[in-house]
């Protein structure tokens, strides 16, 4: 298991890869040295009673009262006391084990003076998988993630409940115990750099961020295995058509798609030059075989480029922020100053949301577009909904085509974007926030609802191929066959798909599972850390 520095540079998939659990979390030298230089700079500035927000204040609109050190123990357990007002259901163990890596990758910056001992204990829990119960809805994300980094620290004080190992919610204080960890007592500032910042949205993001970019894999994987089975055309998939339109994720598409249509007999191969007109037929000859395909395989490398150059913003942005002192107020130990700002303020992480939803959305519209045209067999030449056999008395893939139409319902509602969506708080103190984990929240939904969409597909194509010869089909094809046939077997007579349909989407939403279909592209997605 590769071991990741919370404390350097980060990627996406680096916090993608703690939150399933296949990386291990840690913090190497340096992050410790700024840690203590932060923790002994603010010992120095309460020493002094000098004043410092959250520290010797109290806090927004009620930092007009200034709070005697004696008091900095009652002071940071009432900031999560009054915010531990989370509702809802809680994170998955993914996200909340994200969260937990994004927010030791904030605070080891060394500007939050948060007590060292309180990251040995966080990257302990990472170690033995203890997940705090967080509450998914409560925050507006404008002074960062309050109200779920709240439910985080009530946790560590031993209060509200975990799980360990992935068993069944117990109250925090015994399970601590049981480890060997006695509740911690927040002082200093503790409280406030663990709840000021945007480490939810950024440990959420960065797990659909990677999941999005394999997610644009498989949809290149798909969407050739349809280019074949409808006999395509390899011309539109030419390089040289990206480097005239030279966006970056275009270029990228147009590789993927010309390396996995390499080996492909099914495709129309490219003539190089254009054929000659019949020089004995009249003014015009009709009803001749169209010289180009379907936007749905013509666009395909447009279509996915746009997808990939939205996805790259989005990861930049949440490396970035990985990267960042996200709280308030930050400590610059060796310059002698503290800063009251905004760093907590979520706006780049919820305008990066709302473009991957988006994207998100595009790929399941055009996922949707292929089960469709190849499910009717007036346009794909298919027996109708992939069912040869008694096709009226079965029915075949029906009711699952419908079920990728009703969830592209689902996600074009949930694709409103959430990044303008101020609601002004807090006595207006917060008159303008972000919605950045709102955002979040809603385009990992979107990534689930997907990725049902691409099994939906994955399983309409496999049984497509096996209709055919079989024969000139390119390794990509073969291969997501096999894949597919582990997780289900032909649809011979009717039967329930639910079951099937989510196997196949739960393994697409697994990294080192989906890696197997991206594995061959040039460049591929990252896959899981080992």
């Amino acid at each position: 298991m590769a071991a990741v520095d919370l404390a350097g540079g980060l990627s996406a998939a680096d916090i993608e890869g703690i939150g399933h659990g296949s990386s291990s979390a840690t913090v190497l030298a340096a992050g410790w040295e700024r840690l203590r230089a932060a923790e002994g700079y603010l010992q120095r500035l309460v020493d002094e009673r000098r004043l410092v927000y959250g520290v010797t204040t109290g806090y927004g609109p009620l930092a007009t009262s200034r709070i005697d050190p004696s008091a900095s123990r009652t002071l940071q357990r009432n900031l999560v006391y009054h915010l531990c007002s989370g509702v809802g259901d809680p994170l998955s163990r993914c996200h909340t084990r994200a969260t937990l890596a994004a927010r030791i990758a904030s605070v080891t910056r060394g500007h939050s003076g948060v007590t060292p001992a309180v990251v040995e204990r966080l990257l302990g829990w990472l170690e033995q998988d203890v997940i705090p119960e967080v509450p998914a809805i409560g925050t507006v994300g404008a002074s960062g993630d309050l109200t779920p980094l709240a439910h985080v620290a009530r946790a560590l004080m031993g209060e509200g409940r975990v799980s360990v190992h992935g068993g069944a919610w117990e109250p925090a204080d015994a399970a601590q115990r049981r480890l060997g960890w006695e509740p911690w007592t927040l002082d200093g500032k503790d409280a406030i750099a663990l709840v000021n910042g945007t480490s939810t949205t950024a440990g959420i993001s960065a797990v659909t961020g990677a999941g999005a970019e394999r997610a644009a894999g498989i949809c290149a994987v798909l969407g050739m295995l349809y280019a074949e089975l409808l006999g395509g055309h390899a011309e539109a998939f030419q390089p040289a058509i990206g480097a005239a339109r030279p966006h970056p994720g275009q270029m990228r598409a147009h590789a993927w798609l010309t390396a996995l249509a390499e080996d492909s007999r099914r495709l129309q191969p490219w003539p190089g030059v254009p054929p000659r007109l019949d020089e004995e037929q009249g003014a015009v000859l009709p009803d001749q075989p169209l010289p180009q395909d379907p936007y749905s395989i013509r666009c395909l490398p447009q279509a996915l480029g746009a997808v990939l150059d939205s996805i790259t913003f989005h990861n930049q942005t949440v490396a970035s922020e990985l990267d960042a002192a996200s709280d308030n107020p930050l400590l610059f130990p060796e310059e002698g100053r503290v800063l009251h700002g905004g760093n907590f303020f979520g706006q780049h992480l919820a305008f990066a949301a709302d473009a991957l939803n988006n994207a998100l959305v595009q790929l399941a519209v055009h996922s949707e577009r292929r089960i469709n045209r190849i499910t009717d067999p007036v346009r794909s030449g298919f027996p109708a909904f992939m069912q040869p056999r008694q096709t009226g008395l079965h029915s075949g893939f029906m009711g699952a085509q419908v079920t990728a139409s009703a969830l592209v319902a689902e996600m074009r509602t949930g694709a409103h974007p959430a990044s303008i969506q101020s609601v002004p708080t807090n006595a207006d103190n917060q008159d303008i926030v972000p919605m950045s984990t709102r955002a979040a929240r809603q385009a990992a939904t979107n990534l689930d609802h997907l990725q049902r969409i691409l099994a939906i597909e994955a399983l309409v194509l496999a049984q497509a191929l096996e209709l055919t010869d079989r024969t000139g089909f390119s390794h990509s094809a073969r291969q997501t066959l096999a894949w597919v046939r582990e997780l289900a077997p032909p649809l011979e007579a009717d039967r329930p798909l639910a079951e099937e349909i989510a196997a196949v989407a739960d393994a697409l939403a697994t990294p080192h599972r989906a890696q197997r279909l991206v594995a061959g592209l040039p460049g591929a997605p990252p896959g899981p850390a080992s």
